[in-house]
């Protein structure tokens, strides 16, 4: 079992993420935490946070969800929903494991705000590159 320090180390090489200030809070079975600051690069020309901030932030807790245990899941196709605009200064993404098959994983990705509102909610199909131990 490897322990948060380990994981923080290990996705610290994916770099857009992590440049973008993505953090890894939280793991647990096939599911992960992940936090962002939200910061003036963040935001759109109307002051809002970008869309790309939110999917980044789920994108790297889905690849913390599924790979911390075990390396080799990459995304089929993710589909995003924004739902309302992001009050506060911090994002979380929690994402969590619906089904994990033989090859393909499906994940469920809520990303809210500082005050808890959900903000987007992203769908990812997971493909397993490496065969289960």
């Amino acid at each position: 079992m490897k322990t948060i320090e380990e994981v923080r180390k290990l996705f610290a090489d994916d770099r857009f993420a992590t440049e973008n200030g993505a953090v890894v809070e939280e793991i647990g079975d096939h599911f992960a935490r992940c936090s962002m600051k939200i910061e003036p690069k963040h935001r759109n020309a109307m002051g809002a946070v970008m869309g790309g901030a939110y999917f980044t932030l789920a994108d790297f807790a889905f690849a913390v969800a599924a790979n911390w245990q075990e390396i080799g899941v990459v995304s089929l196709n993710s589909a995003i929903s924004y739902l309302g605009a992001a009050k506060g200064e911090m994002l979380t993404a929690e994402a969590r494991c619906i089904k994990n098959g033989r090859t393909t994983s499906f994940y469920q990705v809520d990303v809210k705000d500082e005050l808890g509102n959900l903000a987007a909610v992203v769908t990812t199909t997971g493909y397993r590159t490496v065969k289960k131990a």
